[in-house]
């Protein structure tokens, strides 16, 4: 049996293939067609996913219907009757599914006879069957499956699904139970994007920036402002409500904005409240479900500032690597065949073949202080954790204005370091109870930020990457050498790309990529 999950459409187009309810591989359509946070599906990523094998079924991330209901009901008519059905856009890749729920309420309708899906006989050769999910269920199957928890909590936040924007779960032997649900217009995730607006970023992809930029503001400012302008008083339960419908953003909202500090202490009041109010959601979670574990998913799960807290209140926390839309696409599979999988590694889009170039790494870092790797599978999720990663010394400032002139990015924004697990603790304080961070989800407080400046924000923190033998030997051996050599067991790490663009894929990309920027990109190890 061959299932695929896809997202879709929306933003950030994902894929993933389960072969036998084992993961083999999952990507991000940006990756294959460089378009950033590409919505669509493409021939390349579809190919890839092909060499596994034609699906016999396709589950799709959200229910379309559902949520083209919702547009109507906001006023966003022009997205309620677009034509990108996703059973047509499948089939215009040479993808056929069948479904054994085609009705009036099936979106492909507008776009397809009803003869063509209730008619057996029109079921084409090698069709797949197809399947819708709900949004949140998605996401909270992705967490809940991939975990290696059988019973835990479940806390998806994101901007909005179909109706949906919070969702409270209890996972227990691999059934999982709703037990909260919070909807539209209330959402935490539309708040914060339309702060991300305010400030004069992109929203729905920028957001990171004014978590970043949040360290150089005043976080009391307009902190105060902020509850009384856009929040109703909390009235004990998880409810966050709003007092406006910030879908469109909020630009009306005009403090007195004469400075670049202004806005960044707009961003730092921000980060500020949701930092509360992500407390207060996860005290809430401990309080309707219990137990001892947390799965934290949906776009918000990517704010690691906040993420820490999660730790005073319950002893493990998981967070899937990929914990937005894309994540998704794992998480409508697992909605399906419920089974725990084993999540053992990010690393599930194209691959490099080769051994992974540590030799060769360690003599660029001694002699030049910064060189690209791309090796390996693919990262799935927004962050380089070794395979498309830009690594460099981390000990000198000048490193990091160095790195941030490469990638054409803010003066600002920080670096984080990956280090050797063991040593995690002699450099950083991490929150209590995290003592592994293998996918960059939390901040730790650098204990000696003059020896380290290139991996270490202007508040103290750092977004920590951790890592064991076990699980990258080869970025583990590159470690292990450089700490020999330096008596430093960490490198700067960042994503091989450049703003705006997403990251190297193949080997075409890496030579593009040395040969544009100036900085060598190895792809295996020629020694």
């Amino acid at each position: 049996m061959i299932r695929w999950g896809i997202t879709a459409n929306s933003h950030d187009a994902a894929i993933a293939v389960f072969v036998h309810d084992e993961l083999k591989f999952a990507a991000h359509s940006e990756r294959s067609s460089g378009v950033k946070n590409d919505k669509h599906l493409n021939q390349k990523m579809i190919d890839q996913a092909l060499e596994y094998g034609p699906p016999n079924q396709i589950h799709w991330y959200e229910t379309q219907w559902l949520k083209r209901l919702r547009q109507l009901t906001s006023g966003q008519y022009k997205l309620a009757l677009r034509k990108e059905a996703p059973r047509t856009t499948l089939s215009n890749l040479g993808i056929h599914t069948y479904s054994k729920i085609d009705s009036i309420l099936d979106e492909d309708m507008f776009s397809q006879p009803i003869s063509a899906y209730c008619d057996p006989n029109n079921i084409p050769i090698h069709a797949a069957q197809f399947f819708y999910h709900r949004h949140h269920a998605s996401h909270a199957a992705a967490g809940y499956f991939t975990s290696p928890f059988r019973d835990a909590a479940i806390l998806v936040i994101d901007s909005i699904g179909e109706f949906e924007t919070l969702t409270i779960w209890h996972g227990k032997d691999n059934n999982m139970r709703k037990l909260f649900s919070q909807s539209y217009p209330h959402s935490v995730g539309l708040w914060y994007s339309a702060m991300t607006q305010r400030i004069g970023l992109k929203p729905n992809e920028e957001e990171y920036i004014l978590m970043g930029w949040a360290a150089v503001g005043d976080p009391e400012k307009y902190k105060q402002k902020i509850f009384d302008d856009f929040f109703e008083p909390f009235d004990g339960t998880p409810n966050i409500r709003f007092k406006k419908n910030l879908h469109r953003g909020c630009l009306w909202w005009a403090p007195e904005l004469n400075t670049i500090q202004d806005y960044a202490d707009i961003a730092a009041s921000t980060q500020a409240v949701y930092e509360e109010v992500f407390e207060y959601l996860v005290m809430k979670t401990k309080e309707i479900v219990g137990d001892e574990n947390l799965v934290i998913m949906g776009g918000c799960a990517l704010n690691c500032v906040a993420n820490g807290s999660a730790y005073k209140y319950f002893d493990n926390v998981w967070i899937m690597p990929n914990p937005g839309d894309a994540g998704s696409a794992v998480g409508c599979v697992l909605d399906h065949t419920r089974k725990h999988v084993e999540f053992a590694t990010p690393y599930l889009g194209y691959n490099i073949p080769g051994l992974y170039p540590v030799r060769t790494a360690l003599q660029e870092l001694r002699t030049v202080g910064m060189v690209g790797v791309a090796n390996g599978p693919a990262e799935y999720g927004p962050r380089a954790l070794g395979n498309r990663s830009l690594l460099a010394d981390p000990r000198g400032q000048e490193m990091k204005d160095l790195v941030n002139t490469v990638k054409r990015r803010q003066e600002f924004r920080p670096f984080a370091p990956v280090i050797m697990a063991e040593h995690v603790h002699d450099y950083f304080d991490m929150p209590a109870g995290c003592n592994h961070s293998p996918y960059m989800q939390f901040i730790g407080t650098c204990k000696r930020p003059d020896l380290y400046p290139a991996i270490t924000h202007l508040d103290g923190t750092s977004r920590v990457q951790t890592i064991t033998r076990e699980e990258h030997p080869g970025l583990y051996e590159l470690l292990e050498l450089w700490y020999e050599q330096t008596g430093c067991p960490m490198l700067l790490n960042t994503s091989l790309n450049i703003k705006g663009e997403p990251m190297v894929d193949n080997e075409d990309d890496a030579k593009r990529w040395t040969q544009k920027y100036n900085v060598k990109v190895l792809t295996r190890d020629d020694t």
